[in-house]
């Protein structure tokens, strides 16, 4: 039985990702062996991160100002605006390299298992951007798999009056996979093959 005081932090260490016991352990004694100022810095940037991170006004992407630096950028193509489904998806688009345009971060999706429904994505905001900035191409790059598939159908048939193109990420990315998790010439491919999309 360990003291108090490491049995506190290993109980708040275990609510992280793929965080259990022994792997908890293991960080709570490299940082019983570090110096008293370097884990000061550590928890100082933990609370800073909480404190100074937001969504963005326009896109929902995080950022420490208003607006974030793709939304302030003035050579993303402002007329193809790119659906997805978290911040961790948009970045892993990013590192492809592929895609110039702008996005919206849904921050989630339907999942009705989950009490998740459409009112939950704040779609009148996308839309009326949609409206506002004259997007010309819709690019839906939910996951592929059953909560992302009813996102994306629900969205396409938002989107039908508005008369804009609605493409679909397309060959590539397997069933079943997350955004996040793909290979950058496998997403790249995904994103050059998109393919226009009726709902």
């Amino acid at each position: 039985m360990y003291p108090k005081l490491i049995e506190n932090l290993l109980e708040q260490l275990s609510k992280l990702p793929g965080v259990g016991r022994r792997s908890g352990e293991r960080m709570v004694f490299w940082m019983l062996g570090q110096n008293i100022d370097d884990i000061k810095i550590l928890a100082q940037s933990i609370v800073q991160l909480k404190e100074g991170l937001h969504f963005c006004k326009l896109c929902n992407h995080l950022t420490e100002s208003e607006l974030c630096s793709i939304c302030t950028d003035s050579n993303r193509d402002r007329k193809t605006i790119c659906v997805v489904e978290s911040p961790k998806d948009l970045l892993a688009i990013e590192r492809t390299g592929s895609f110039r345009g702008i996005y919206y971060v849904l921050l989630g999706n339907i999942s009705p298992a989950e009490g998740r429904g459409p009112e939950d994505l704040n779609l009148p905001k996308f839309i009326n951007r949609i409206k506002q900035e004259a997007i010309e191409e819709v690019v839906i790059a939910t996951d592929p798999d059953t909560e992302g598939e009813m996102t994306a159908l629900y969205i396409g048939k938002e989107l039908k009056p508005t008369g804009v193109k609605v493409s679909r990420i397309g060959l590539g990315i397997p069933v079943g996979s997350a955004v996040e998790y793909v290979d950058l010439s496998t997403l790249t491919m995904s994103l050059n093959s998109r393919r226009q999309v009726d709902f």
